[in-house]
C-alpha cells in the first residue's frame, strides 16, 4: 500500500506490487506539482526525490516526530490510523477485495462526517439517475 497527502486537502491511495524506488517515484511524479514541498519518513526508496524538482523534508522518526519548522506526516499518519481502526471491524479481508476496501477508507476520509458522505452519495445516485 502507498498514499500520499496533500496538506489541507485529499488522500491517495493505492495498491503496489513492491515499494521500490522505480514503483514509488513515477506516481509522486503524477500526484505531486514540481516545486511542491514533499515530507516523508526516512524510507531509502525516497532518497532521489532530493534531486527531482521537489524540495524534501525529512522526518527521521527515530529522532522526533515534527519539528519546530513545521515539518512531519502526522497528516498521512493520521490517514492510515482511521483506516486500520476501519478496516479491524472486519477481522480479516480478502486479499484480492482489500483495494476496494482501501478505496473506501479513501472516500471515507476525502468526503468527511458521516452526514457528508450520506450527502455525497444522495447526489451521485441523483446525477445517475437523470
Amino acid at each position: 500500500m502507498f498514499g500520499i497527502l496533500k496538506r489541507g486537502g485529499r488522500v491517495y491511495t493505492t495498491m503496489l506490487p513492491n515499494v521500490s524506488r522505480n514503483t514509488l517515484v513515477p506516481i509522486i511524479n503524477t500526484k505531486v506539482t514540481l516545486d511542491s514541498v514533499v515530507y516523508t519518513d526516512g524510507y531509502f526508496a525516497y532518497d532521489n526525490l532530493d534531486v527531482s524538482g521537489f524540495r524534501h523534508r525529512r522526518i527521521n522518526h527515530q529522532q522526533h516526530y515534527a519539528d519546530r519548522q513545521g515539518n512531519h506526516i502526522n497528516g498521512i499518519e493520521n490517514f492510515w490510523n482511521q483506516a486500520k481502526r476501519h478496516l479491524r471491524k472486519y477481522n480479516g479481508i480478502p486479499k484480492h477485495h482489500f483495494h476496494l476496501f482501501l478505496k473506501e477508507c479513501e472516500w471515507r476520509f476525502n468526503y468527511g462526517s458521516p452526514a457528508k458522505l450520506f450527502s455525497t452519495l444522495k447526489s451521485w445516485i441523483k446525477l445517475a439517475n437523470k
